[in-house]
């Protein structure tokens, strides 16, 4: 009978929970503030001032890589071992854990693409309170500072950077529990030390101190070395009086509405501050709904990390989202650099700054009156568990941020061609016969898409890996009818597993024990979806490779080559649990906490999802995976979105900054759903969001179940004419995207773009979030307001010119630019000295388009001169990368003669794709056109040229995208 109650409650739980959706508002009250979070709460009421810690300078060592060097909190004794690294790249790493913790601390595995090379440090100079270090490469050099201990980062003679400068570092210690059992054994010990020791005079030794002498022990900076400590060391330091944390509220557990966390732990948060002189634009710690540039939170709740399924969040808050990435930016005129803090528990980041407030006037004054402080931004760094990990990117420019965040985790994978093309979906397609009608209404219309989606109703009670018998009794024949189209599709593989005896996943995860586990070491069971629900381990390497298996074609029956797969509620999202997500004290392989773990879940999830579409195929085929949850490295498996909007003017605006905050933490292949999730959008918000999704990386109609069919021939003739418009811009640009994700996968560089990554000296440019670049040479400026006639576009780059697409007008930079709008108008301008190929002839998918033919569009800049280039391989295996099958074509365009040679030697891939027109915007009439290739006698070539927008357009050159030529206008 109490299990029958239980599960009624449950029910009755996800049933509040789907009735949130339904009416679809966020309630606040179901996730925390920082007054809620105890050690967010904690760690705040810790001001800034004289920091308690002290580095023992007598303790440190210095090795060819790496210093190391001891801490103790003078209030309690307690010594930390802080360790700094030079790594190669112009990168700093720095580690602070406990000295002899009671038992290992979580450090976070996996995320690093491998251990970071180091350099060489060296000692340039010491006094009786600090120490002077050489970074080894580059002019940056560390001060350490012993009381107050703090480090500062100079280049040549300028601060840039100072660690602790405000004294917040925090470090909750592990401790026993005062008065458990186990602690009055420990004091008990302690005190027969005491006796044992007052018997024999007092020596040189490596026994333990008592409290008094450890005391005056530290103040002469004699702490025992690590490897001089004991285990009564550690038993007497967790008996001590420990922090005052140990007496506060939610120390040993913290409830928040129902329910309450055990913390057997105690308190082990970590906590530390970084201030930034000359800084006032900070960016990055994705996933917020809010502006890219972030705003101080003083006054407010700091922002959050800690992924969460929220319904329909609120816009322009710090509250967590679906995803974390801990990576923030800070960005001046003078240099970039950024801040890796690489941890996995809940988090929360503090930003502060001296100028927040001040006016532009003001600000001017100051500077006129030759008043007024640096500016300085001071951001702090909080987390629930954990070590200290932290990497300091010191730049100076913002590519080389990628660059040196991409050689730590790892760049964006390269995506198949197909996932940049149009997906439709919808929660969710009835059967195989809507699937179908779908399919034809896109040809009947013309209109190219790429991949259809099912959700969660296509599976057989939402046991996924399954299909539901009655709406999809033959998922292969329809699979095969999409792949005759060059189509594929996208099923939905949850995390959450059906508790169900008769459910062959359940049954093999339950016998092979990998599912996370309660406190007191049962499956872990929560409500979701398809009602009561396992969570698999996915920290568990073994139970990833399982789980990968699960995708092999024999395994999951009915799927196909063309079958791909879509990972959401990956939080994970757990109904019934505190904030809809996983109990803190649940349990994971080796022991740890949930709490340690829990940013990391939905990475491993995507991870082990990805690995199983590679194995099915052998190790040929590249992988598409979209995942709701994400942190650091996710890039490296697929694709994420900006879940459950709704369709709303603002949620369409505020979808660019999002996508922009990831794109600038490595993630570059994100989107939003078209339309909103949750609600009904009226045409004009629909077809605008066409336009906007048709320029961002990954392109996604998507809906709530409950929502109208929104197919795009369903809003009447005109507006299906506007989102086919749309849809077939992406569509020609498809081999833009190829190459610009290409260039992210080389180097780490985002996709889509601020406009300060390449204008990082234009100040206009730092707090623009409602334009972008797409690559180096597309900027975009979408309609996002209702109703709207104009837009103000920014035109950046002095002495640079842009071109519209549209109409190839020039236009000169810098500007702001009014532009009149209409339904139909997508603002899209060409940065002169570019070249960009495009594929005009768009077809019903990309796969058909394969091997049709290119048109160039030379953007000619103020000299007369242009560059591009182009990336082809098969478009869907890793080819390019085992047997060199690809392409990189380099344009160049100078003194009149327009040239193709290969960027990189060492591809080859053999093409019938050829070069049917070549575009030049700005240039003059010519009285004559010549084509030369090695070996052919040179060929005149017949053009036009519009002396009104001076468009020269060349005809029919009719050369191999692979071939070496140039065109000379004469």
């Amino acid at each position: 009978m109490a299990a029958a109650g239980g599960r009624f409650r449950m029910a009755a739980v996800a049933w509040v929970v789907l009735f949130l959706g339904a009416v679809w508002a966020v309630d606040r009250s179901n996730f925390k503030t920082c007054d809620q979070s105890s050690f967010c709460k904690r760690q705040r009421n810790t001001k800034a001032g004289s920091s308690p810690y002290r580095a023992l300078l007598d303790s440190l060592q210095l090795s060819q890589d790496s210093m190391k060097i001891q801490l103790v909190n003078e209030a309690n004794k307690v010594p930390l071992l802080l360790e700094l690294y030079g790594l190669k790249g112009n990168m700093t790493r720095i580690r602070i854990n406990e000295l002899n913790p009671l038992k290992p601390r979580y450090e976070v595995p996996d995320v690093l693409i491998g251990d970071p090379p180091t350099t060489r440090l060296s000692v340039m100079g010491r006094d009786d309170n600090s120490v002077e270090l050489s970074l080894g490469e580059g002019t940056h050099k560390l001060i350490l500072t012993a009381k107050p201990f703090r480090m500062d980062l100079l280049e040549g003679r300028e601060l840039v950077l100072s660690v602790n400068s405000r004294g917040l570092l925090v470090f909750e210690h592990l401790r026993l529990k005062k008065d458990s059992f186990s602690d009055k054994v420990s004091s008990t010990v302690v005190s027969m030390w005491d006796r044992i020791k007052n018997l024999f005079s007092r020596a040189p030794s490596k026994e333990p101190a008592t409290e008094e002498e450890g005391a005056a022990e530290a103040s002469d900076a004699s702490l025992p070395t690590e490897q001089e400590s004991t285990e009564s060391e550690k038993t007497e330091e967790a008996s001590k009086g420990a922090d005052e944390a140990e007496e506060e509220p939610g120390s040993w557990e913290e409830t928040f509405k129902t329910h309450t966390d055990s913390k057997p732990n105690g308190p082990t948060s970590v906590g530390l501050d970084f201030s930034l002189p000359g800084v006032e634009n900070v960016y990055g710690i994705p996933e917020h709904a809010d502006n890219l540039r972030l705003r101080t939170t003083e006054g407010g709740d700091p922002y959050r990390l800690y992924n969460l399924d929220v319904f329909q969040y609120e816009l322009y808050n710090p509250m967590a989202l679906y995803g974390s990435v801990p990576v923030l930016l800070a960005h001046n005129t003078q240099r970039t650099m950024g801040i890796f803090w690489l941890n996995a528990a809940e988090t929360w980041v503090d930003i502060t700054s001296n100028t927040a407030g001040k006016t532009l006037f003001g600000k001017m004054l100051d500077y006129m009156q030759g008043g007024g402080e640096t500016p300085q931004t001071d951001v702090r760094w909080m987390s629930e568990s954990g070590i200290v990990d932290v990497f300091l990117l010191l730049g100076p420019s913002p590519k080389d941020i990628f660059r040196q965040y991409a050689s730590l985790t790892g760049t964006q994978a390269l995506p198949p061609l197909f996932s940049l093309g149009y997906h439709q979906s919808r929660w969710n397609y009835n059967d195989e016969e809507d699937v179908n009608a779908v399919d034809n209404g896109f040809d009947e219309h013309d209109i190219p898409y790429d991949v259809i989606w099912l959700d969660i109703e296509h599976a057989d009670g939402k046991r996924y890996f399954t299909w539901d018998p009655n709406k999809f009794p033959h998922p292969r024949e329809m699979l095969q009818r999409l792949a005759a189209k060059r189509r594929q599709m996208v099923s939905i593989v949850d995390p959450h597993i059906k508790v169900d005896s008769g459910y062959r996943v359940h049954n093999e995860i339950r016998s092979r024990n990998f599912y996370v586990k309660t406190k007191d070491g049962n499956d872990y069971e929560g409500w979701c979806w398809p009602g009561s629900a396992g969570y698999p381990d996915f920290t568990n390497p073994e139970m990833r490779a399982w789980w990968s298996s699960m995708f092999a074609y024999d395994q999951y029956e009915g799927s196909m080559e063309n079958l791909y797969t879509w990972n959401d509620m990956n939080e994970p999202s757990v109904f019934n649990g505190p904030e809809v997500t996983m109990h803190k004290d649940a349990v994971h392989q080796g022991g740890w906490e949930h709490r340690d773990i829990h940013n990391l879940y939905g990475f491993y999830v995507q991870m082990a999802t990805a690995l199983g579409q590679v194995q099915r195929s052998g190790g040929v085929e590249r992988p598409f995976v979209l995942t709701r949850a994400f942190f650091a490295g996710s890039q490296r498996y697929g694709a994420v979105w900006t879940g459950d909007n709704a369709a709303e003017w603002d949620h369409l605006k505020i979808s660019i900054p999002m996508c922009l905050s990831l794109g600038l933490v490595g993630i570059s292949f994100c989107g939003a759903d078209v339309g909103g999730f949750f609600k009904n959008p009226e045409p004009e918000l629909l077809v605008r969001w066409y336009q906007v999704g048709a320029y961002q990386p990954f392109f996604r109609a998507h809906a709530h179940v409950d929502t109208t069919r929104r197919e795009p021939w369903l809003f009447g003739e005109d507006n299906e004419a506007l989102i086919r418009d749309a849809i077939r811009q992406r569509y020609a640009l498809l081999p833009f995207w190829y190459t610009a994700f290409y260039h992210s996968y080389r180097t780490g560089e985002p996709v889509m773009r601020p406009l300060w990554v390449e204008y990082p000296q234009d100040v206009t440019t730092f707090s623009i979030d409602d334009q972008y670049l797409l690559g180096d040479a597309l900027l975009v400026h979408p309609v996002t307001a209702q109703g709207a006639r104009g837009v103000q576009v920014y035109l950046p780059g002095k002495g640079e010119v842009w071109y519209d697409v549209h109409t190839h007008q020039k236009l000169h930079a810098p500007q702001t630019l009014y532009l009149t709008v209409t339904m139909s108008s997508i603002p899209v301008y060409q940065r002169g000295g570019s070249i960009v190929a495009r594929k005009e002839r768009v077809r019903r998918s990309s796969d058909c388009m394969q091997n049709d033919p290119y048109t160039l569009y030379v953007a000619l800049g103020p000299q007369g001169t242009a560059k591009g280039d182009l990336y082809v391989d098969d478009g869907h295996t890793y080819n390019f990368e085992t047997k060199g099958q690809y392409l990189h074509r380099r344009f160049s365009f100078s003194g009149n003669t327009l040239t193709a040679s290969s960027a990189d030697p060492k591809g080859s891939y053999e093409t019938s794709a050829w070069i049917e027109r070549v575009v030049i915007l700005g240039a003059g009439k010519p009285a004559a056109v010549f084509l030369k290739q090695a070996g052919v006698a040179e060929t005149r070539l017949d053009f036009t040229h519009e002396a009104e927008t001076s468009v020269l357009t060349l005809r029919k050159p009719a050369v191999n995208i692979g071939a070496d030529w140039s065109i000379s206008l004469r």
